[in-house]
């Protein structure tokens, strides 16, 4: 039995995994800067989880801790220093579940950062 009937119909937003890594050339001080660098482009699914509200703000109030589980297919080496961006938005990965152990997706908990 597949935990997943369908996975390619699941997946139907467009990201990209990044990850802070060394540039390729020595900075003016000659050393090698650390630099955001993309991983690669994946398909998602984003499903909203919780949010928490500012507290002692006015009416214009806005989520300040808005987490969501972004599923995405198996890929080795995803480790939550890692962040996605999805629709110009970016999701700094709390924690990774491989559910049931099966090698097929990977349920990343992310907190939306607010820019």
């Amino acid at each position: 039995m597949s935990y997943r009937v369908n996975l390619g119909s699941d997946l139907r937003t467009r990201g990209s995994l990044w990850k802070m890594g060394t540039a390729p050339e020595k900075d003016a001080l000659g050393q090698f800067p650390v630099v955001p660098q993309k991983v690669c482009n994946l398909w998602c699914s984003v499903v909203p989880q919780t949010g928490s509200l500012l507290t002692g703000r006015p009416a214009e109030t806005q989520l300040s801790r808005t987490t969501h589980k972004v599923v995405i297919r198996y890929r080795k080496g995803v480790t939550p220093d890692m962040w996605l961006e999805i629709q110009g938005q970016r999701y700094d990965i709390l924690y990774i579940l491989d559910p049931y152990l099966r090698h097929e997706t990977l349920e990343l908990f992310c907190e939306v950062r607010q820019q």
